[in-house]
């Protein structure tokens, strides 16, 4: 090893650069930090030539000293720490059907595409490749944007937890989202739904939804604690929602073994069906074990548990206090004397849940029995086809016409973000109409 021209070492911690008879090589270390056992992290490289060697070392101290140093070891690949990721680090703060579709999206899209490449060594490209194939597989922007979102998450607690040095994510941009915009109901039609709902049983609910803009669970896990028909208001403090299943059994590869359904590897010995659809194999890929949230073969354990219909609290400002408007409160008042009277017909069947719209046992109102009611109700109606969602853009809108002011739409609705709720000043045609005649009478009237 050369030595310093003064012929002493250098110090502890500096970087060092040699040649090694030995094999015939330059050889480079670089001290990036200290392990965790406590010892310097000594990073080595090798080259043919000083300047080889040179540039390797200083690309590591640029590193070093902009503290993006990867922790020592064969950092993992995208497939390892996604599992990582969603098994062990967003299990905590995530919703559980939020969960469940951040994983079917890494099944189906990351872990096929990008999952056998390191941390280390991905690339914009790679990410870019995925999202045209899903752009090819007629996947809708707000598709493409939700897994760019889902990678750059993972990716960016990778980098804060040392394990890659940056996120490839935040060095392209972003899927855009242009989906096509919002179709609200227009007055006449929520007036001919109110009437085509009224008398049905619970054709309240379609009141509530449209005069209030509540989202379906919030609608169907309202109850009658949370509302105050003397102080003409109602807290949306739950919501209803259908979680998946969970193993509750102890050996979940026992449990799912022969019913693991897999794309077929590349060399198949099967033939294609005559149909023409890709057929499965039970190969050593297609038995891994599901993840600890198995949302593809739960619901066929004998001891399944977490499913079904449940209550939930909403997040962050869905949480709200919402004013009734006067006219819905006599028909709130309508709707719980009769609700009263099938109580007591029910008699030992009733199930209370003190739920403000339920079945005639007192049970929660399976929000797929939900939308078909709204879809005969559209019918009905003579209204155009709608999702039950439509409803709420159709409060907010009307909020916008009536000249409400944005932010308190905002509240109304419980958008997190004002952006959500801007989408509606954009069709609120009659405000748009009745400022352009306002302006020509300040510019050319008498």
């Amino acid at each position: 090893m050369t030595e310093r021209s003064d012929g002493t070492r250098k110090p502890n911690g500096r970087s060092s650069i040699f040649f090694s008879e030995r094999d015939g090589k330059w050889h480079g270390y670089v001290t990036m930090g200290v392990k965790d056992d406590g010892s310097p992290d000594r990073r080595h490289r090798v080259g043919n030539s000083e300047p080889e060697v040179t540039k390797k070392v200083r690309e590591l101290e640029g590193k070093r000293d902009a503290q993006k140093v990867d922790k020592p070891g064969r950092p993992p690949t995208v497939e390892a720490w996604m599992r990582t990721y969603l098994d062990d680090i967003a299990v905590r703060d995530l919703a559980r059907n939020t969960l469940q579709s951040y994983w079917s999206d890494t099944r189906n899209w990351i872990i096929p595409h990008l999952g056998k490449h390191r941390l280390d060594r991905l690339q914009p490209e790679h990410l870019d490749k995925l999202y045209s194939r899903m752009y090819a597989a007629d996947k809708k922007p707000s598709h493409v944007l939700k897994v760019h979102r889902i990678l750059s998450r993972a990716l960016e607690i990778a980098v804060r937890r040392e394990k890659v040095g940056r996120n490839v994510a935040k060095l392209i941009d972003a899927p855009g989202s242009n989906d096509s915009e919002i179709e609200p109901l227009t007055q006449a039609e929520a007036r001919r739904i109110l009437a085509a709902a009224d008398g049905r049983h619970n054709g309240v609910r379609w009141s509530v939804g449209l005069s209030l803009g509540l989202r379906q669970g919030e609608a169907l896990g309202l109850r009658w604690k949370y509302v105050d028909l003397d102080g003409g208001a109602i807290k949306v403090w739950w919501q209803i929602s259908r979680q998946k299943w969970l193993h509750g059994c102890d050996d979940v590869a026992a449990c799912t073994e022969g019913k693991h359904r897999r794309p077929c590897p590349k060399k198949c010995a099967k033939a294609a069906r005559k149909s023409g659809r890709r057929h499965t194999c039970v190969t050593a890929e297609a038995e891994r074990l599901c993840p600890k949230i198995c949302d593809r073969h739960a619901s066929t354990c004998p001891k399944r548990a977490g499913g079904g219909l449940v209550f939930k609290k909403p997040k962050g400002k869905s949480r709200r206090t919402v004013p009734l408007p006067p006219e819905l409160i006599p028909i709130l008042k309508a709707h719980r004397t009769r609700q009263k009277a099938e109580r007591l017909a029910a008699a030992n069947v009733w199930e209370d849940h003190d739920l403000v719209f339920c079945q005639p046992n007192g049970r929660p109102i399976d929000p797929r029995r939900d939308w078909d009611d709204w879809k005969d109700i559209l019918a009905e109606a003579e209204v155009r086809d709608a999702r039950v969602h439509d409803g709420r853009h159709t409060a907010g809108t009307l909020l916008i016409e009536q000249g409400v002011h944005v932010r308190t739409v905002q509240e109304i609705l419980g958008h997190s973000d004002i952006r959500l709720t801007q989408r509606y000043t954009h069709v609120a045609t009659p405000m748009a109409e009745d400022g352009m005649q306002r302006i020509g009478r300040a510019l050319w009237g008498s």
